[in-house]
């Protein structure tokens, strides 16, 4: 595991930050959460192939945007949405022309519990549960895709005094991981990544929830960085690229 450490005091409550000393890193990222695991892989590849040190921060998009427009010196910001790169760029935050698709997520409901998800619908309709994770809509795009998928099938509001809500999809996970939650709505890349028991999973039809698109954009304080244009270009690469599939997106052509 990463060692964890905070970047400032304001921020520690809100995300971790995975470096080897945040003065000696060349570029700093802000990362969502679901991609922790896919870019820190990344970060690695990056490093060996370029010899520059990348230092990531990761939390839910809401409050990583959060902290963008209140002055946080990342140079990149890794979204998993396209509504908060898109405002940055309106507001002059973010720089005009920079941002891309970096990543495309899939939705999965998932349970350590085998075969406990084998009529997946029927199971979240019935009463033989008591909690159910998501990630807070309000903050966490993975949280708006799984509010969208009950919205669908008529269960968001009979749910609602079941559903624990994470701060970010990777609380949320947690939530599942621990027995905190029988089932969650996660990413599937955390699946990806997961070495513990398969359990049992639903991956969500994509016309259940609007596309996950990820979306990568050059921040103003990055803007003079040559580190942090050299890692935008390696996140275009085909190496990124095989990267990122092999954790469970789908990337943009």
């Amino acid at each position: 595991m990463p060692r964890l450490i905070s970047l400032l005091p304001v921020f520690a409550a809100l995300t971790l930050i995975t470096t080897n000393g945040a003065s000696a890193a060349d570029v700093r990222l802000a990362v969502a959460a679901n991609f922790t695991d896919t870019a820190q892989e990344l970060i690695r590849v990056f490093a060996d192939t370029s010899g520059l040190q990348a230092t990531a921060s990761y939390g839910s998009t809401g409050k990583l945007y959060a902290q963008i427009l209140n002055g946080a010196p990342f140079d990149v910001f890794l979204s998993a949405d396209t509504e908060r790169t898109e405002r940055l760029e309106r507001t002059g935050q973010g720089v005009g022309g920079s941002r891309f698709t970096y990543a495309q997520g899939r939705l999965v409901l998932w349970s350590p519990e085998p075969r406990l998800l084998d009529a997946p619908e029927a199971w979240l309709a019935s009463d033989s549960f008591a909690r159910l994770a998501i990630a807070n809509p309000k903050t966490a795009p993975y949280g708006q895709a799984a509010q969208q998928v009950l919205t669908r099938l008529g269960l968001w509001v009979p749910l609602q005094r079941r559903l624990v809500r994470g701060d970010s999809i990777a609380q949320t996970f947690q939530f599942v991981a621990t027995a905190n939650a029988q089932a969650g709505f996660i990413a599937f890349s955390q699946l990806r990544a997961w070495d513990g028991d398969e359990g049992s999973r639903w991956l969500i039809p994509p016309g259940y929830y609007s596309p996950i698109n990820q979306q990568a954009i050059l921040l103003t304080h990055g803007e003079k960085n040559d580190a942090a244009r050299q890692w935008l270009s390696f996140l275009r690469s085909e190496t990124a690229r095989s990267i990122i599939e092999r954790y469970g997106y789908t990337t943009p052509n």
